[in-house]
């Protein structure tokens, strides 16, 4: 942990709380504006999209102007969108809360590389810890987000707008901390510097397109079950307090193993630490399926967070082996436009088969991702043993 690093945390934690925040109200806010039951996740929905449309453009901005300055540039859009959330509330403008979430999604970009810049920080020895620790910054959104939504509820006439506004100030901050980070130079004005490989090709290797299933699948399920559970919970008659403290303890579930997972993953590797946090998705969806009172609404989103930390940081680390230094903000915006398209379909799924199958019908959908995410592990697995083999007999070259 150096200065840069810890600051970064922090910037991470704030972002988390804005995303808390917008997962624990807008499918509510949604709900009470939308003309359609099944419309309701529209907003989450919007927010991940933008962050899909925005990945390759954030990736060029990083290239062209480094990380700082393209990371604060998304916490003034941040600024921006939770304002023109906070006034789309006030004036029960549904489409305008859906524009918003979705220009909201340039932040959501930036802020998903925060990670990966992490890296950049230490030795190359420490990029475990280092994404593992920069994650772990998000403790802060499990108890901010969630009690901001709750404080901030009924403070203006419209419900929650008080919590948008509230946004802008976190990202006030996060903006005077993310200026004094000192970022390596990532932009280059060398002509005959190292361009790298193609992104087909990048894309093409296995280790790639695991590290991409692991992030994606993992986040996808997460957030198919996260962004139902105020909906789910409301329709079991549970107060929405109730629902804020669930996510509350989904996110601490979500990042508090963090401050070990680097180390776990260097000692036994990423794999086996990604097939542990299926496991976990899995153990969430029996325990869903058991019940519907609060302590089982709990239970599964405290090991569905733990189940994604594992995934989310094992996918994350395994990425890093599939790319050059000259190819990595290339490669980082193919990952992250991978989890973003991917949550965007489970936002909007949620929304409908939580309002028209039901909570149970939701959770045993999420069992054909987490079985193709299965194989996707084995299949790496058999490959890279494969390649050993090969490496021992003197006739290959290992896996790229």
């Amino acid at each position: 942990m150096n200065p840069n690093l810890l600051l970064l945390a922090l910037c991470q934690g704030l972002f988390l709380s804005n995303n808390v925040t917008f997962i624990a109200i807008n499918g509510l806010v949604g709900l009470s504006l939308a003309p359609q039951a099944w419309m309701a996740t529209l907003p989450v929905a919007g927010y991940v999209a933008g962050g899909a449309l925005a990945a390759p453009l954030v990736a060029r901005h990083q290239r062209r102007w480094g990380r700082r300055r393209t990371f604060q540039l998304g916490l003034l859009v941040a600024m921006l969108a939770s304002g023109l959330c906070a006034w789309a509330a006030m004036t029960r403008n549904f489409a305008l809360l859906n524009a918003a979430t979705l220009l909201a999604g340039y932040y959501n970009a930036n802020a998903s590389l925060y990670r990966f810049a992490a890296t950049e920080l230490v030795e190359p020895g420490m990029k475990e810890k280092a994404i593992s620790w920069v994650l772990a910054g998000g403790i802060m959104g499990a108890l901010v987000g969630p009690n901001l939504a709750v404080a901030a509820r009924d403070s203006l006439s419209q419900p929650f707008a008080g919590a948008y506004l509230a946004l802008v100030g976190i990202a006030l901050l996060a903006l005077l901390l993310m200026a004094r980070i000192d970022f390596p130079s990532i932009v280059s004005s060398d002509p005959t510097a190292p361009q790298g490989r193609p992104l087909r090709e990048i894309v093409r290797q296995p280790v790639f397109i695991v590290a991409v299933m692991g992030c994606a699948l993992g986040y996808g399920v997460m957030n198919l079950l996260m962004a139902a559970t105020p909906i789910a919970m409301d329709q079991c008659s549970l107060p929405f307090s109730s629902a804020a403290l669930v996510l509350e303890w989904h996110v601490v579930g979500m990042y508090l193993p963090s401050f070990f997972t680097g180390n776990l993953i260097k000692r036994v590797g990423a794999l086996p630490v990604m097939a542990a946090g299926l496991a976990l998705n899995v153990v969430c969806v029996l325990i869903a399926l058991s019940g519907v009172d609060l302590m089982h609404f709990m239970a599964a989103l405290v090991t569905l967070g733990v189940g994604w930390n594992f995934l989310f940081i094992g996918g994350t680390t395994l990425a890093t082996q599939a790319y050059r230094p000259e190819e990595r903000t290339t490669a980082q915006a193919a990952v992250d436009f991978c989890v973003y398209t991917t949550m965007t379909f489970t936002a909007l799924g949620s929304g409908a088969l939580v309002t028209t199958g039901g909570w149970n019908a939701m959770n045993l959908g999420s069992l054909a991702p987490l079985c193709l995410l299965g194989a996707g592990l084995i299949w790496l697995a058999l490959h890279q043993r494969a390649s050993m083999r090969t490496q021992r007999l003197g006739i290959g070259t290992g896996l790229e």
